[in-house]
């Protein structure tokens, strides 16, 4: 059976990619005072993010962003909203029909409801460029049918960033409860003061802080960033970035790229190749069921000091005191703290408990290494 990562994606259900990508009206406009080399390059990097993510085969495009105000400030201002309808006008210069699955955005606001989200929707709330620029520069179709999802970043009082993160994750569940497969694409920042005086002065060096933490997959880095810093930082539209970090958890991109421009920092990030983590040992693990006998056999040790002399003078004979396999048998006979964690989930302070009371070689240093006895 084929058990490689994108077998395991295209198996299963929910969120299956996700991306975050930028979405500056310059783009499309191209004003004089625009690098248009670096707008190719960041064009070029949301289209291998659009083509990664379509070989996942997704039944369910979701574009979070936010209005800039225009949409919604004099008539309702929800934290969160879905468009339900089946098509939605664009603006400036992407005039037009956009296609919507409202379908899908119906049925993922029942599931959200049952999460305790109450979400408004529109049928007929036109799309601004944070929304159709996502789509038609990572290369879909005119004609392909997305959900929108609007999160409130500029317009106090907005959604705060354990509501958005806590939004994401009921959002996946539900996708996972409606057997969807679904790609969620984050449309937003990195920093930039649309509308201030400092507009002309982005936050680079918190951006690229922000964008190596994920690069390097940890993306919960972003919850660290509360209400005041989002704004002190020109990262309000973060929020849309912090229901994706609620929605996909940590994990390495597979693409990734970073334009800093004299108004905007653009970032592009793409998990392309489903979200297959690489297995962790931890080093202090919960014990389980099914080595429960090598547990107590440890304890023992460690707490009876008759226990501990029957197993200094035959740890075998120890042994079958107890309901023991061949492997766990021979792995407390061995006594080696670092077998007992990784293989058996053994908690190494039970280990070393049992290890101090027998007078075993410890392998946990307790001085500096340049202290230690020579």
């Amino acid at each position: 059976m084929d058990t490689s990562p994108m077998t395991l994606s295209r198996n299963k259900v929910g969120i299956v990619g996700a991306a975050i990508v930028p979405h500056a009206p310059q783009f499309l406009s191209l004003p004089e005072s625009e690098d248009k080399a670096q707008v190719a390059r960041v064009r070029t990097a949301m289209q291998s993010v659009g083509d990664g993510l379509r070989t996942l085969a997704p039944d369910l495009v979701i574009i979070i962003s936010n209005c800039h105000g225009e949409e919604m400030v004099v008539h309702c201002v929800p934290p969160f909203m879905l468009h339900c309808g089946d098509r939605a006008a664009g603006v400036d210069k992407h005039r037009g029909t956009w296609r919507v699955d409202g379908e899908a955005g119906f049925a993922v606001m029942r599931k959200l409801l049952d999460e305790g989200f109450d979400p408004a929707f529109t049928l007929d709330t036109d799309l601004g460029t944070p929304f159709t620029i996502a789509h038609e520069f990572c290369g879909f179709a005119r004609d392909q049918a997305f959900l929108p999802i609007f999160v409130n970043a500029y317009v106090p009082p907005q959604p705060t960033p354990e509501r958005c993160f806590a939004f994401g994750k009921g959002l996946a569940r539900s996708l996972e409860r409606l057997g969807r497969r679904a790609i969620i694409i984050a449309s937003g920042g990195l920093s930039h003061y649309p509308a201030t005086p400092m507009y002309p002065t982005p936050d680079i060096e918190t951006d690229r802080i922000i964008f190596e933490r994920l690069k390097a997959g940890n993306v919960n880095y972003l919850m660290s960033f509360d209400e005041t810093r989002l704004d002190r930082t020109g990262n309000v539209e973060c929020r849309s970035l912090q229901i994706l970090a609620g929605a996909i958890g940590d994990g390495v991109p597979d693409i990734a790229a970073f334009e800093p421009s004299w108004h905007h920092i653009y970032a592009v990030l793409g998990w392309t190749r489903g979200f297959a983590q690489e297995a962790y040992v931890p080093l202090y693990p919960g014990f389980t069921a099914e080595h429960s006998q090598l547990a107590r056999a440890l304890y023992a040790i460690a707490t009876d000091a008759e226990a501990c002399a029957a197993f200094k003078r035959d740890r075998l004979a120890f042994g079958a005191n107890f309901e023991l396999g061949t492997d766990a048998l021979a792995a407390l006979i061995s006594f080696d703290e670092d077998e007992l964690r990784e293989k058996f989930s053994i908690n190494p302070m039970l280990t070393f408990q049992a290890k101090l009371k027998t007078g075993d070689k410890i392998k946990a240093r307790f001085l500096r290494a340049d202290k230690a006895p020579r």
